[in-house]
């Protein structure tokens, strides 16, 4: 996978063609530049069906044909160094008028590209997207958020609005991007808390800047961007380890079920995650439930988001019933829950008549955890 940001450096040997071509976006005053990030920059016009293309055959020269056929597509909104929308103007209009439409048609420059020169499936990671951005095949992660509990919590906000926008791939930085320092207990708790909602996306991915960071030197002895601390599943201790885990095996294990939910998805529109009045539109309590969600149609996930907490309330929809994965009580729906949750162990409830593949991999979950529950982390 290779990152692309759709900024054109004014040292780039590309500049002068894309901007005698009218292929970057426009300031109506000032200087006509737009980030500054590793330089003065301007952005490509993704507006303008050539600026596209014109971009695609540089991509496909330089990656395309090597072989990559993944890509990483960051600064997708874009970020301007200063957001004065009525100052920038595209193909398509002022920013004002058509901004938000930018992230889609970003998107579809590489789309294009890669199922015109003969890619079947195409799946790229975007930081941002807007309605229709999922017809060219965008996978969407929150961007570079902070490594916070506050942050955790509106990540279930965010995947629950993005399926009902019919966005279905969606992801988070576990631990979040910003601000996490890898010795530091606090920060491992809430890695640990992420990294079980993580489980629950539709696509799970571990990633963050990690404190404390290294600088790092091309070879002439010029600087570059640092590089973050390690932050791979054993980065941060034992304990964290033997944790994570289990998650990522439960992950593996839940395979079909999510291929199965992920089909749905694609056939029939519906979001892998769900709010809880998608299943249960009857039932008034789940309209206004904001931190517990279904992973796909028969898993409750209720996510630990405070610091510390070691027991969450839960609630069951009514329409249902529902049996907790860790003790395998059976509760009619319609009901709360005080539910304990270990540093080991993340709320889940199964939904009554749920699809075997789904029973089987969190049966095999069970069975296979042999420290006590919680762990020791």
């Amino acid at each position: 996978m290779v990152s692309i940001w759709p900024q054109v450096s004014v040292e780039s040997e590309n500049y002068e063609r894309f901007r005698s071509d009218n292929l970057l976006v426009r300031s109506e005053r000032g200087l006509d530049l737009h980030m500054s990030f590793g330089g003065p920059s301007a952005f490509l016009d993704v507006t303008n069906a050539e600026a596209r293309s014109t971009m695609w055959d540089i991509v496909r020269r330089n990656y395309h044909d090597a072989g990559v056929r993944l890509f990483w597509l960051d600064e997708a909104e874009p970020e301007y160094g200063v957001y004065d929308f009525d100052n920038f103007r595209y193909r398509l209009g002022s920013n004002v008028q058509v901004g938000n439409i930018y992230p889609q048609h970003f998107a579809r420059a590489f789309f294009d590209g890669q199922t015109g020169d003969g890619q079947q499936q195409v799946v790229n990671l975007l930081r941002t997207a807007w309605a229709g951005s999922q017809r060219y095949g965008a996978l969407v992660w929150s961007g570079d958020i902070q490594s916070t509990f506050a942050a955790l919590r509106s990540q279930i906000t965010a995947g629950i609005h993005m399926g009902v926008a019919g966005i279905p791939w969606f992801t988070t930085d576990i631990g979040g991007f910003h601000g996490g320092r890898t010795d530091d207990p606090d920060f491992r708790e809430l890695l640990i808390r992420w990294f079980q909602f993580g489980t629950f996306c539709p696509v799970m991915r571990l990633h963050g800047d990690r404190v404390p960071s290294a600088d790092v030197y091309a070879a002439d002895g010029s600087r570059r961007s640092p590089t973050g601390a390690a932050n791979e599943v054993w980065s941060y201790g034992a304990d964290v380890y033997g944790v994570l885990e289990r998650y990522l095996h439960l992950r593996e294990a839940l395979r079909p079920y999510t291929r199965d939910t992920m089909r749905d998805a694609h056939t029939n529109g519906q979001p892998v995650m769900r709010g809880l009045f998608h299943e249960f539109p009857d039932d008034p309590q789940s309209w206004v439930i904001a931190d517990q969600y279904l992973f796909g149609r028969d898993l409750l996930v209720a996510p630990v988001v405070q610091a510390g907490a070691r027991r969450r309330r839960v609630y069951l929809p009514a329409g249902a019933t529902w049996t907790d994965v860790a003790t395998g009580m059976t509760t009619a729906g319609g009901t709360w829950r005080d539910v304990e949750a270990p540093l080991g162990e993340i709320p889940l409830f199964l939904r009554g008549g749920a699809a075997p593949s789904l029973v089987a991999a969190l049966d095999a979950f069970q069975a296979a955890t042999s420290a006590p529950r919680g762990g020791g982390a």
